[in-house]
């Protein structure tokens, strides 16, 4: 008996929970009240088209978007267009003292403006994603580590489109998004050890930390989208000004 009627008091213990959340504010991201008249959110993003990202590793991110917003049925993208920006970048840690590294950490970010359809002179949200991954190195395995790498920008293009999709997800929400990144990014700092002969400018990029690449061991190594190839001579392209 005593067992039956713990169980009940569980019972109403959860739900007055429950609703204790409803009556303070709280509601599910993809739920929908049943006073509410406004469209749920999966519907409203199955609504919105992905535009093309150029390179494979944007083209990576443009399919998992719309493998996350599209949900559990086809998508109907006719009501609003997404253009999303993308770049991601190698870091070589775990350095040792023959000048090996054990793990390669991978940052990646993006940038992303929502519009509507037929009206792309103005932005009706936008915000920005980031997010970090990396893997064990393998210096001995040439095959196993250009595996890496691919696998790794992968994942860091679906953990990008993830944190869009949850972004514009909030904005049809509540219509609040991050806006334009208010994040400062370092300068440019002066080789100081440039061998004579190079072909290189007397500039290198900071890291976010403030430091340069060849103090922490960061690899050249890059992604982006903005040009429509993927950059792996990131310094040959900073060189030629670009």
């Amino acid at each position: 008996m005593q067992r039956i009627i713990r169980g009940g008091l569980v019972i109403l213990a959860a739900g007055l929970g429950i609703t204790s959340l409803g009556a303070c504010g709280f509601q599910p991201l993809y739920g929908k009240q049943s006073a509410q008249k406004e469209v749920a959110v999966n519907d409203q993003l199955k609504n919105v088209f992905v535009a093309n990202i150029p390179s494979r590793f944007g083209q990576e991110i443009r399919l998992a978007l719309q493998k996350e917003m599209a949900g559990d049925g086809p998508e109907r993208p006719e009501g609003y267009v997404l253009r999303v920006s993308a770049t991601a970048s190698l870091e070589s840690v775990d350095v040792h003292e023959d000048n090996t590294s054990g793990r390669t950490r991978g940052v990646g970010w993006a940038d992303w403006r929502l519009y509507r359809v037929g009206d792309m002179d103005n932005v009706l949200a936008r915000g920005y994603a980031r997010t970090m991954d990396g893997y064990n190195m393998y210096i001995e395995q040439y095959f196993a580590q250009t595996l890496n790498n691919e696998t790794l920008y992968k994942r860091i293009g679906e953990n990008l489109a993830h944190e869009i999709t949850m972004q514009v997800a909030v904005w049809f929400k509540a219509h609040q998004a991050l806006g334009q990144e208010k994040s400062i990014r370092p300068g440019r700092d002066p080789y100081l050890d440039r061998l004579p002969g190079i072909q290189r400018t007397d500039m290198q990029n900071l890291g976010v930390d403030g430091f340069p690449s060849s103090m922490t061991g960061r690899s050249s190594n890059s992604i982006t989208t903005s040009t429509g190839e993927d950059s792996r001579h990131l310094q040959e392209e900073e060189d030629n000004g670009l």
